[in-house]
């Protein structure tokens, strides 16, 4: 018997602790593994390399991850499902149940780890996708390249390139940290409840951020200024933030960008050149 979770045993786990599952924390359930195997795959994990599971739900990811080799710490918020998910692979997989640690917790809240973690791989909720992801890799810089499933719009523009319809704070955000990816797509029939979207695979490889003068928060001040006025230039959009257009457009120049470009066309790089100005000019 296979030791990952099929639809049949989703739903008798679900049925066993009258589980129904919520919008509201983002819960649907893998119910395919071949799905799972594929995620763990995409990865692309160092052999043994602990990894940190956010949401893992009843189980379907977490024994991937277990069987495959890797220590798994899995951050659930649903107490009822913190306690349920060791015992589900002491039945299941009980000769890895030892390298299994349940954070019961909100992920967004969480600030350390029992234990070492290289990797971050999760079907994230997918209302708090993207805050989750961004203060993981704020937070924790020893995690080394994150694999994330989340619903396939937001993927989309976490992969965006610039100049990109969808490009924007989370593309630019996310760049920050390293190289971002999309690998793969996912669709809704293999999950339950199934979702009325598809859903996408996002891997993460940490890097240096650019070089800079000013920290990330100052950085990432001026980007969400300049994604505020989407459609307007810059130099129009930023002059509220700068203090006026034309000091805004001063910085811009020193930055070597053009005053009239939107923010969609600039890179990480090139935020960061534009924060080092605005710093430096006041």
């Amino acid at each position: 018997m296979s030791a990952l979770l099929g639809a049949r045993d989703i739903r008798e786990l679900a049925a066993a602790l009258d589980l129904r599952p919520t919008k509201r924390r983002g819960q649907n359930f893998v119910i395919d593994p071949n799905t799972v195997e594929r995620i763990v795959r995409l990865a692309d994990l160092p052999a043994g390399a602990p990894v940190l599971e956010i949401g893992p739900g009843l189980g379907s990811l977490t024994l991937a991850l277990l069987e495959a080799g890797h220590d798994v710490i899995a951050i659930e918020i649903d107490e009822v499902l913190a306690r349920q998910l060791p015992l589900t692979v002491a039945d299941r997989l009980p000769e890895r149940a030892h390298a299994l640690t349940v954070v019961t917790a909100d992920a967004l809240t969480v600030t350390e780890l029992p234990g070492p973690a290289e990797a971050l791989v999760a079907n994230l909720p997918y209302n708090v996708s993207v805050p989750v992801l961004l203060h993981f890799l704020e937070l924790f810089p020893a995690i080394s390249r994150m694999l994330v499933m989340v619903q396939k719009e937001v993927a989309d523009r976490l992969a965006a390139p610039p100049g990109s319809r969808v490009y924007g704070t989370p593309s630019v955000k996310a760049r920050w940290y390293g190289q971002v990816d999309l690998v793969g797509t996912i669709g809704r029939t293999v999950f339950w409840p199934e979702p009325n979207i598809d859903s996408g695979l996002v891997r993460v490889v940490r890097g240096a951020p650019p070089a800079c003068a000013v920290d990330r928060e100052q950085v990432f001040a001026v980007v969400d200024a300049a994604f505020g006025q989407r459609r307007k230039s810059l130099r129009g959009g930023l002059g509220q933030f700068a203090g006026s257009p034309d000091r805004a457009e001063s910085a811009l120049r020193a930055a070597g960008i053009d005053p009239t470009a939107r923010g969609e066309t600039l890179d990480v790089a090139a935020f960061a050149r534009l924060a080092e100005a605005l710093g430096s000019d006041e």
